[in-house]
C-alpha cells in the first residue's frame, strides 16, 4: 500500500497518473491500429465494429459501478488505516463482478441479433457487427473481474500491477488483431471477428495474470474465503456510491444509441465517420482518463484521513493538468482533423463526416477534461449523484432536440454535433456548481471538526 495523505499531491498525482497513462498509452495505440486494420474490410466493417464498440459504454456503465465503489470504499480504509475492512471490500467486490460477469454474458448473448438490426444501416454492416459482438460479448464479460481487482489496487494506491497486466495484455491484442483479421501465417482469415478473438484471447491472458498477484503471501490485498459470504449490505453501499458513475457511461451509450439512430438514413458511411471521430476522441482523452483514475485514491486517502485542505487542493492542481492537457488535443485536432479521419478512411464521405464531428465538438474538450476530473472528485468523497445530474441533464439537451430536428427538413448530421457542443457547456458549468456545493457540505464540516480537535 502507498500512503497518500502525505507530501507532495502534484508529484502523487503525476506518479499515480503516470501508471495509469503507461496503460493508455497502449491502450490507445490499440484502439487506432485495431481501427486501422479494420478500416482495411471497408465501411461497412468500420461501422459494424463501431455499432458493436457502442456496447463498450454499457460494460463501462457496470465496471464504473463496481470499480468506483471499491475504489472508494478501499482507499477510505486504506486512509484510515484499516486493513481488515479494506480485505472485506476487496473480497466482496470480486463475489459481486462473477455475479454480474455471468448475468452480462447470458444477456448480451441473448440481445445481440436484435441489437445489430435495430442499429445497422444496411445488411453487411448488421452481419459484420454480429460477427464481432459472437466473441466480444465473452471478452467483455471478464473485464469486470479484472476491473475489480485493479480499482482495489488503485484505492491503495498501488497501480503498478495492474499498469503491467494491462500494458501486456493490449500489445498482445495489437499483435494477434492482424493475424486473425487477415489470416496472416494461419491462412485462415476471420475478418472483423477476429479482432474480437484477440480481444478474448488478451483478457484472458490478463485476467489468470493478474489474480496472480493476490495469492502472494506478502499482497496487502488477498483472496480471502471467509469473506466471500454474500453481505448484500456492503453490495448496497458499494453499489450506491457506484451507481451515479456507472449511469453516466449508460447516458454516453443512450447518446450513441441516438446518434447511430438518426445517422441510419446517412448510410453506413456517415455511421462509420462518426465511430472513427469517436475513437480518436476516446484514444485523445486517455491521458485525463488516467489522471482521474490517479484522483479518486489520492483525493479518497486524504478524504478518509480527514484532510479537507487537501482534498481542495488535489482537484485544482489536477483540473489545471486536465485543461492544459485538452488544450493541446484541441489544437491538434483544429490543425488536423482531416488527416486524422483520412488515415483510417479513404472513402470521402466517411472523412468529411468525421472531421466535421472533430472540428465542431473539440471546443468542449477543456470542459469536458474538467468534468472528468471533477467526476472523480465525487468518487473520492463517496457522492456520485451530482455528477450523474449534469450528465443526465447533457443527455437531455441532446436526445429530446435530436429527435425533433431529424423529423425537419434539410436535416444534417451538424445539427446533433452543435447540440452536444451546447449541452457539453451547460454540463460544465452544472458540474462545477454541484461540486463547490458538495465541498461545502462534505469538506467544511470537516474542516470545523479537526480545527476543534487541535
Amino acid at each position: 500500500m502507498q500512503d497518500l495523505t502525505t507530501g507532495s499531491l502534484v508529484r502523487h498525482l503525476l506518479k499515480t497518473t503516470g501508471f495509469m497513462l503507461v496503460t493508455m498509452v497502449f491502450q490507445t495505440l490499440y484502439f487506432l491500429i485495431d481501427l486501422y486494420w479494420v478500416g482495411r474490410l471497408g465501411k461497412e466493417a468500420v461501422a459494424g465494429v463501431a455499432i458493436a464498440g457502442n456496447l463498450t459504454f454499457i460494460v463501462l456503465a457496470i465496471t464504473q459501478m463496481l470499480g468506483v465503489g471499491v475504489t472508494t470504499l478501499v482507499s477510505h480504509a486504506a486512509g484510515q488505516k484499516d486493513h481488515e475492512r479494506a480485505l472485506l471490500m476487496f473480497n466482496q467486490a470480486q463475489v459481486l463482478s462473477l455475479v454480474v460477469s455471468v448475468a452480462f454474458l447470458i444477456v448480451g448473448m441473448a440481445i445481440r441479433m436484435p441489437y445489430v438490426h435495430a442499429l445497422g444501416a444496411d445488411a453487411r454492416t448488421e452481419a459484420m457487427a454480429a460477427s464481432y459482438l459472437l466473441w466480444f460479448i465473452p471478452a467483455m464479460a471478464l473485464q469486470f473481474g479484472m476491473v475489480s481487482m485493479g480499482a482495489a489496487l488503485r484505492g491503495t494506491g498501488n497501480f503498478r500491477p495492474g499498469m503491467i497486466v494491462s500494458t501486456a495484455s493490449v500489445i498482445l491484442n495489437m499483435i494477434l488483431a492482424p493475424f486473425l483479421i487477415f489470416g496472416w501465417a494461419t491462412h485462415r482469415p476471420f475478418g472483423v471477428a477476429g479482432a474480437a478473438i484477440s480481444s478474448l484471447i488478451a483478457v484472458v491472458v490478463a485476467s489468470v495474470w493478474l489474480t496472480a498477484y493476490f495469492l502472494a503471501k506478502d499482497s496487502y490485498l488477498k483472496f480471502m474465503v471467509a469473506d466471500w459470504k454474500p453481505q448484500f449490505g456492503l453490495w448496497k453501499k458499494m453499489l450506491g456510491i457506484g451507481l451515479p458513475a456507472g449511469a453516466e457511461f449508460a447516458l454516453m451509450a443512450v447518446y450513441l444509441f441516438i446518434v447511430y439512430t438518426v445517422s441510419r438514413p446517412f448510410g453506413s458511411a456517415a455511421q462509420a465517420g462518426f465511430g472513427i471521430g469517436l475513437r480518436i476522441i476516446q484514444a485523445g482523452f486517455m491521458p485525463v482518463v488516467a489522471l482521474g483514475f490517479a484522483v479518486a485514491p489520492v483525493a479518497g486517502q486524504n478524504f478518509g484521513a480527514k484532510k479537507p485542505d487537501r482534498v481542495r487542493r488535489t482537484f485544482r492542481s489536477a483540473a489545471m493538468m486536465a485543461a492544459g492537457g485538452m488544450l493541446v488535443l484541441m489544437l491538434l485536432v483544429l490543425v488536423a482533423a482531416h488527416r486524422m479521419v483520412n488515415f483510417f478512411s479513404a472513402d470521402p464521405q466517411v472523412v468529411a463526416v468525421g472531421s466535421e464531428y472533430l472540428r465542431i465538438l473539440c471546443w468542449t474538450f477543456i470542459m469536458s477534461g474538467i468534468v472528468f476530473v471533477a467526476s472523480s472528485m465525487f468518487q473520492a468523497m463517496g457522492h456520485t449523484l451530482p455528477a450523474l445530474i449534469a450528465s443526465f441533464t447533457r443527455i437531455v439537451l441532446v436526445a429530446i432536440p435530436a429527435f425533433i430536428v431529424a423529423h425537419m427538413a434539410g436535416f444534417e448530421l451538424r445539427w446533433i454535433w452543435y447540440l452536444s457542443l451546447a449541452a457539453g457547456v451547460v454540463q460544465f458549468v452544472l458540474t462545477l456548481v454541484l461540486l463547490e456545493r458538495e465541498f461545502r457540505r462534505k469538506l467544511i464540516p470537516m474542516e470545523a471538526t479537526v480545527t476543534g480537535g487541535v
